[in-house]
C-alpha cells in the first residue's frame, strides 16, 4: 500500500514531461533511440514515429511558406505592372501643354494600359476656354455632381442615371460601372471619370489608393494649366 502512495506521489504528470522538454530542448541528442520507438497518433489511426511526424510537419510548413512566397512574389509582381502603367501616365501628363493634351493623356493611359472603357474630364471654370476632348462647366451648372465631389474622396461603382448622363453624355447608356476622382487643388478643379461596359467593373469594395495617386497628380496639373490660359 505504501509502495502504491510513493508512486503515486512520485508520478510525473505530461505537463511536467512538456515543461522539462521545452526547458531542455537537446534532450533528444542524447536519447536519438527514442526518436524511433516514441509513437505518435496520426490523423488517419496509424501510429508513426516521432521523426516522421516531426518531418511532416516541417513538410507542411514548407508547403505553406512556399505557397505565401508564391502570393508574395506574385503581388510584388503585379505592383510593379501597375507602377509603370501609372509611371507612363505621369510622364504623359508632366509632357501636356494645354487641356486638351491632358484629356488625350488620361484617355490613352486608362483606356489602353488600365483597360478602362471610356473617360471624362469635367472641369469647373467660368473663363470662356476652347477644349475638344473635355468639359468645361461653371460650377453652378454641375448640380448634379456634387455628391460625388463635395467629398473630395474616390469613389467606384454604379452612378445614378442623372450623374452618368452629365459626366459621359452620348456614351452614358453603354457605362455600367465608373471610378470617380474628385480634382482638388486649393479648390475644387472638377472630376475624372474612368466608365466601364461591364457593371462589375468597378465596385464599391475596391481599394482606391492609385486613384488617389492619379487624382492628385491630375490635379496639379490641371492647376497650373488652368492658371496659365485663363
Amino acid at each position: 500500500m505504501m509502495n502504491s502512495e510513493a508512486e503515486a506521489n512520485t508520478s510525473i504528470s505530461p505537463a511536467q514531461v512538456a515543461e522539462y522538454l521545452l526547458a531542455h530542448p537537446d534532450f533528444f541528442v542524447g536519447n536519438s533511440r527514442l526518436l524511433e520507438v516514441l509513437q505518435v497518433p496520426h490523423e488517419t489511426g496509424r501510429a508513426v514515429s516521432l521523426v516522421e511526424r516531426q518531418t511532416s510537419m516541417l513538410r507542411e510548413r514548407n508547403q505553406d511558406l512556399s505557397a505565401h512566397l508564391s502570393d508574395m512574389i506574385e503581388v510584388a509582381r503585379y505592383n510593379d505592372v501597375q507602377f509603370e502603367k501609372t509611371k507612363r501616365m505621369v510622364l504623359g501628363l508632366l509632357e501636356a501643354e494645354n487641356l486638351d493634351d491632358i484629356a488625350i493623356a488620361i484617355d490613352e493611359s486608362l483606356c489602353q494600359d488600365f483597360h478602362s472603357d471610356i473617360t471624362s474630364l469635367v472641369l469647373f471654370t467660368e473663363a470662356p476656354l476652347a477644349a475638344n476632348n473635355l468639359q468645361l462647366v461653371p460650377r453652378n451648372q454641375a448640380a448634379v455632381i456634387d455628391a460625388l465631389v463635395s467629398s473630395n474622396l474616390p469613389c467606384c461603382g454604379q452612378l445614378t442615371e442623372v450623374e452618368n448622363q452629365f459626366i459621359f453624355q452620348d456614351h452614358a447608356n453603354k457605362v455600367k460601372s465608373a471610378a470617380v476622382v474628385p480634382l482638388v487643388q486649393g479648390e475644387t478643379l472638377g472630376l475624372l471619370a474612368i466608365g466601364s461596359f461591364d457593371p462589375s467593373y468597378f465596385q464599391s469594395s475596391q481599394g482606391t489608393v492609385l486613384l488617389s495617386y492619379v487624382g492628385e497628380v491630375l490635379s496639379r496639373i490641371v492647376s497650373r494649366v488652368l492658371h496659365q490660359v485663363q
